[in-house]
């Protein structure tokens, strides 16, 4: 559990900075060319600096309300700024990608008590994301199917 919550805190300190890689990632891929027309680099840097910045309290407090209320909300977002679900689950997915190099980078194992715990990190990260996708899908559909209610599902701030 020790490596698990240093491997957190250690996201959580670079969270600029992994946003700031993702951000590019995302502007520079041929799969979210829509995504790069209709979401503000700021709006999505923010985004994800945020799921960052968070991810200890979601990782470790396994608050699955929070977590979905807040990936419907995106899931929303996106389908008002049209931008196509297929998009909205690659940047998820690099999301992911993207923390999952950074800590491959960062961390040095050299006991098989924080291999376990790496492996720990990953079998919390895909159950997140996996449900980061399902939520946002959940919330585009939503949106779609009743734009009156992906308008008022969303805060008042930009998601």
């Amino acid at each position: 559990m020790m490596m698990l919550y240093r491997l957190v805190r250690l996201i959580e300190t670079h969270s600029q900075a992994l946003a700031a890689c993702l951000l590019d990632q995302v502007q520079n891929s041929k799969l979210t060319q829509n995504f790069q027309q209709n979401v503000p680099p700021e709006e999505l840097q923010e985004r994800v600096c945020e799921i960052y910045r968070h991810l200890g309290e979601w990782l470790m407090g396994k608050d699955e309300l929070q977590l979905e209320q807040r990936y419907l909300q995106i899931g929303a977002r996106r389908a008002d700024q049209r931008v196509p679900m297929s998009e909205v689950i690659w940047v998820i997915v690099l999301t992911k990608d993207n923390l999952w190099e950074f800590i491959k980078k960062e961390s040095v194992l050299e006991r098989p008590v924080e291999v376990f715990g790496e492996l720990e990190m990953l079998q919390l990260l895909e159950q997140f994301f996996d449900r980061a996708i399902y939520y946002a899908s959940v919330g585009y559909e939503q949106a779609v199917a009743d734009p009156a209610l992906g308008e008022t599902s969303a805060p008042s701030k930009k998601v």
